[in-house]
């Protein structure tokens, strides 16, 4: 089996949109796969609750129990590693991770952001799109490299900009696709594992 591990920080709204694809495509019967667990570093996040409901088995490591970035990262790859991951999947997990944590599941780091990258890497995409004026705007799933939001694009979904879009309105319409996205993006993957 082809265990599946997922990072949160927040709602996990892109992690249920997961474990909803993996249980009504049959992830387990198709591609030998299923999500083992949600990881976040933010005790008390309500993904971790909706995971625990889901069956899902969760586990937190604390970015504020570390002193550096390096001993935050060897505690969640030890945690990850407890399942032996063939994927290892970023859903809104805010924190930027390591040289040496991304070189351990390189290949097997993906990461959805919330902009048409190479188009507004980082924070505030939304906000960013929309003051530069541009007709459409999107989310993206790729590998995760060293390089914040840089690595290779595995599929993109595109929404309009619209005319009198707040930077709230934009985001509810993508989050709704990347809520398609990502699933199809991953099963894609395991179709090839």
């Amino acid at each position: 089996m082809k265990h599946i591990v997922i990072l949160i920080s927040g709602g996990g709204s892109n992690m249920l949109a997961l474990l909803r694809a993996a249980q009504r495509d049959e992830w387990a019967t198709r591609f030998g796969a299923r999500v083992a667990a949600v990881i976040g570093n933010v005790p008390g996040a309500l993904g971790l609750k909706r995971a625990a409901e889901a069956g899902v088995a969760t586990a937190v490591v604390s970015h504020k129990a570390f002193a550096d970035r390096e001993s935050f990262d060897a505690a969640l790859a030890t945690e990850i590693d407890r399942h032996q991951p063939a994927l290892v999947l970023l859903a809104g997990f805010m924190r930027i991770l390591t040289p040496g944590f991304v070189a351990r599941y390189e290949g097997r780091l993906l990461n959805i952001h919330p902009s048409l990258l190479p188009a507004f890497p980082g924070l505030n995409t939304h906000q960013r799109a929309i003051e530069a004026g541009c007709a459409a705007a999107g989310a993206t799933v790729h590998r995760v490299t060293a390089e914040l939001d840089h690595g290779p694009i595995l599929g993109q979904a595109v929404v309009p900009v619209l005319s009198g879009d707040t930077a709230d309105q934009l985001a509810a319409r993508v989050l709704s696709q990347e809520h398609v996205l990502y699933p199809r993006v991953v099963a894609d993957l395991l179709s090839k594992m």
